[in-house]
């Protein structure tokens, strides 16, 4: 057993954002667009920030440029850093802090990149640029002007089987669609309105095709419950459509934006939320599995902390993000670790499940485990596929100076385990009543 220094954690979070919701939290990110290009996945988010103290009226959301993530290994998402700042746009209005959701869609060897900004000429609210790149994650080359005869907020694309590609756009009471010339620069004709969609305001339109069914998806406000996501289907991808429902339900009166992608055989529903930093204008995208009913409606999805992810050897596993507790609890984390939640208040037999972690080819020689504790009565024990499965680790509880003063202990894998095999922590007391450890990941290497 032994502690590992202070820099190697540091390290540790710098390599990567982890995919356990929320995906990441070293920036804030909004509005997700999902894609999968040649199997890898991708997110096209809006950021937001803290406006800077100098800024003299600034805008609701305060949002100066867009990053972009990739996943890596099933479990890490991979920052590329900003794509376009709101000072490169060409068409732009100069530190308008106003660059809200983006799309990119790949067609041909191309990669089109979308997104509303203040125009410079005042012509209208928001208009729509693109950019163009031979790489998922840039650089962009974009276009000296905005698209002509498209006003509003939210690009979201669609590519038909036929090579036919739309952009739906939109934000209000109305949401509209138009066909794209080949180029991806020009629309063919003047939008057209979307029928049949419900009354209410609406924007973060996001449409796929699913069979032979057309799904467009957007935020859909509910003057009695507020922001929720919301769908309808066609036969047709310019409509009219046929509300079926929602998606997501509202969450703790927040915003909501989303995306839906069909990555590894699963759907999954990408989504953002302010729940790490308390304020719903500083929000964390985050993603969870989403399924359809046989007659191709939706079940609507419930937000998790768990997401998305299976961990492998080197990634880590925010233990907090349960699939199971029992006799234990979860809070937002104190001292200096990144935004999350821990579980704490551990006591006498009471554990953490966290499903579906692949130990690979069984090659597993350590466990990192970050904890805090406060006291030296106890241990706590990594087991597979039970509570009462074999034995993978063992941790004494070691005062770390306090209950929100954290550091990495490390401990030898008992015995060869491979496979994806369900993970438990059990943590264990001298007394009953004694609380054992404050615990926030392990890292399996």
């Amino acid at each position: 057993m032994k502690q590992i220094s202070t820099l190697l954690t540091i390290l540790l979070f710098a390599q990567g954002a982890l995919s356990q919701n929320p995906l990441v939290t070293h920036i804030y990110t909004a509005d997700p667009t999902a894609r999968v290009f040649d199997g890898q996945l991708y997110i096209y988010p809006s950021h937001d920030i803290v406006p800077p103290a100098d800024l003299e009226n600034p805008p609701r959301f305060c949002m100066p440029d867009y990053h972009i993530f990739s996943l890596e290994n099933g479990n890490t998402w991979k920052d590329h850093g900003v794509a376009l700042d709101q000072n490169e746009v060409p068409w732009g209005a100069k530190n308008s802090y106003g660059m809200w959701a983006p799309d990119c869609i790949k067609k041909g060897n191309k990669y089109y990149y979308y997104y509303p900004a203040k125009p410079k000429d005042g012509s209208a609210f928001r208009r729509i640029g693109v950019g163009v790149s031979d790489n998922p994650t840039g650089p962009f080359k974009w276009e000296k002007n905005y698209i002509d005869g498209v006003s509003g907020i939210d690009p979201g694309l669609l590519i038909d089987e036929d090579g036919q590609s739309y952009l739906f756009f939109g934000g209000g009471h109305e949401l509209y669609v138009a066909p794209l010339e080949n180029n991806m620069k020009k629309i063919t004709q003047k939008p057209l309105l979307i029928e049949g969609l419900p009354a209410g305001y609406k924007e973060g339109s996001f449409p796929f095709k699913k069979d032979s069914t057309y799904y467009l998806t957007f935020a859909h406000v509910f003057a009695d419950e507020g922001y929720t996501i919301g769908y309808a289907t066609s036969q047709n991808p310019m409509g009219p459509y046929t509300y079926q429902g929602k998606i997501m339900d509202n969450i703790d009166n927040g915003t909501n934006h989303h995306s839906v992608v069909n990555y590894n055989d699963r759907w999954i529903l990408f989504y953002h939320w302010w729940d790490i930093s308390g304020q719903n204008k500083l929000r964390s995208m985050r993603a969870d599995y989403m399924e359809f009913k046989p007659d191709g409606t939706i079940r609507k999805v419930k937000p998790t902390l768990r997401g998305i992810n299976q961990p492998t050897l080197g990634d880590t596993i925010q233990i907090d993000r349960y699939n199971e507790i029992k006799g234990a609890q979860t809070a937002f984390v104190g001292g200096n670790e990144p935004n999350g939640w821990m579980v704490c208040e551990t006591r006498m037999m009471s554990h953490v499940r966290f499903d579906q972690v692949n130990f690979g080819a069984g090659t597993a020689k350590s466990i990192q485990a970050r904890v805090a504790c406060g006291q030296r009565i106890g241990s706590f024990e990594v087991h597979v596929d039970s509570p009462n499965g074999p034995t993978v680790a063992t941790f004494p509880a070691q005062h770390t100076g306090g209950w929100n003063s954290w550091t990495t202990l490390e401990a030898p894998v008992k015995q060869k385990i491979d496979g994806v095999h369900d993970l438990y922590v059990v943590f264990k007391a001298e007394w009953g009543s004694t609380k054992i450890v404050n615990l926030n990941w392990l890292l399996i290497e």
